[in-house]
């Protein structure tokens, strides 16, 4: 079934904007989902299961505490990222510690921004809720990696934790018109 006519899912997306120190720096991403008939366990192992549903070229250990692994969408993106948290049940935060994008000038954008995912469970639901700390509206990159950020989490972890079954890209096979879109352009060029 579709994301979009599950009726077990519900989908939400923000900007939120957060002081830090007494500064306001950082803008972050969210996006989340809450599913029924889930409980937070089979969320969070879905979650570490990143070959499940964001991409089949993931190189490395994407589960446990300080565990690094790498992503790698053709030539148009790369990034290493660390595991930095662990709560069972509960939240994985992650660390972008290098990051490539062939489509934007500043191809580091993502370098040092955290990604986190919280699992919470109310009123016979289980919520997942995704924040991409530091990926900010004026980033080049924000447009695309927004709309590929819903697509992989309100989609394919969806479906992951849902039906077992997520929509990781691979090799030559993006799932988000922005990566055809980029793959294109810079394999044509």
């Amino acid at each position: 079934m579709s994301p979009a006519l599950n009726p077990r899912a519900r989908t939400f997306h923000s900007y939120t904007r957060r002081e830090r120190r007494g500064i306001m720096s950082d803008h972050g991403f969210t996006t989340g989902f809450s599913v029924e008939r889930t409980t937070a366990k089979e969320a969070f192992d879905a979650i570490r299961n990143v070959r499940g549903w964001w991409s089949e070229e993931i190189d490395g250990g994407t589960a446990e505490l300080g565990d690094e692994f790498t992503y790698h969408y053709e030539d148009v993106h790369r990034c290493t990222i660390r595991v930095t948290e662990v709560v069972p049940d509960r939240r994985i935060s992650w660390l972008v510690v290098e990051n490539h994008f062939d489509f934007t000038e500043d191809e580091t954008e993502w370098t040092g921004t955290t990604i986190s995912f919280d699992i919470s469970e109310k009123d016979g639901r289980t919520e997942v809720r995704f924040t991409h700390e530091g990926l900010v509206p004026e980033y080049e990159c924000f447009d695309v990696c927004a709309t590929s950020w819903g697509f992989y989490v309100d989609g394919s972890l969806r479906n992951l934790i849902t039906t077992g079954e997520g929509q990781p890209n691979g090799r030559g096979r993006p799932r988000v018109p922005a990566e055809e879109a980029a793959s294109t352009t810079f394999t044509s060029a």
